[in-house]
């Protein structure tokens, strides 16, 4: 019920789409304060670059990112693997037009309390009988790829495995989490945490990295098929051409990313298989 009334309010509140205003999108993988800081800038960047109204449109849970797309309120979304799977899935013809160089080899890190005593490990770490938090149910790097892993390594669903399961959301509450010792145990985004431990958060000293996954592909820039009909034949290659021309680092250390390649659908094959082996999409 939360997460229709969730996606419910996106809806209401995102704007329509009009010929002279693009819109987008990020799934909240962070504080919110953040998100707004970060994309507002990137809404001006493109507005300057593509000669178009562009409009940052923040959204409360990866699934109103979602709807949000489906929904025609926002015609660019920075997606990450899975959102951007079920995106293009609901809107025949939407692509990957761009990712981070970084996404190409994308990570996970297992963080543990640091009351718990563990340590890193090459091999996958004894946390069986533990309390484990994922970030938000559909989030790539922080539920898919972790949950893989763990399946994978023990042969057993999480649920059987830990003494207890959470969601938190997003990764910088798990670090939170992690770090409050509500739960002992949790999976985010390799960024997000050594972003954290840059900053010197405080959330940071009380917890350890005790596993790395291998690498994936994640985030992801993905656009509507009809934005041509709409903004003006070879638009949607327009806006791929400004993204992977972002070379402001300053901009682009606001992701964080040291520069955006070009993408496809197939990038992402890896990703589709992997959420409809887990049975997260059909």
């Amino acid at each position: 019920m939360r997460q229709i009334t969730t996606v419910l309010l996106a809806m209401m509140l995102a704007p329509a789409a009009t010929a002279e205003t693009l819109f987008f999108s990020a799934i909240p993988d962070d504080d919110e304060s953040r998100l707004v800081e970060r994309f507002s800038v990137v809404a001006d960047y493109l507005s300057d670059t593509l000669d178009v109204d562009v409009q940052y449109v923040p959204v409360k849970s990866y699934a109103a990112a979602v709807t949000a797309f489906a929904n025609d309120q926002i015609q660019l979304g920075w997606f990450g693997g899975l959102s951007g799977v079920q995106a293009r899935i609901v809107v025949p013809n939407s692509r990957a037009i761009a990712q981070g160089d970084e996404d190409e080899t994308f990570v996970s890190y297992f963080i543990a309390n640091t009351d718990t005593g563990l340590t890193q490990t090459d091999d996958f770490p004894d946390i069986a009988g533990r309390s484990f938090t994922f970030g938000a149910e559909t989030s790539t790097s922080g539920r898919l790829m972790p949950e893989y892993w763990i399946r994978e390594e023990t042969g057993q669903a999480p649920a059987d495995l830990f003494d207890s399961v959470g969601y938190s959301g997003d990764h910088g509450q798990t670090l939170r989490l992690v770090a409050s010792g509500a739960y002992e145990v949790g999976a985010l985004n390799y960024s997000v945490y050594d972003t954290a431990v840059a900053e010197a958060a405080p959330e940071a000293a009380q917890t350890t990295i005790i596993w790395e996954t291998p690498p994936y592909p994640d985030y992801n820039w993905t656009i509507r098929g009809d934005v041509d009909a709409r903004f003006g034949d070879g638009f949607a290659d327009r806006v791929q051409a400004a993204l992977i021309g972002m070379d402001d680092p300053e901009l682009l250390a606001s992701f964080p990313r040291t520069r955006f390649i070009g993408a496809d659908d197939a990038l992402y094959q890896p990703i589709a298989d992997t959420a409809r082996a887990l049975d997260l999409i059909d």
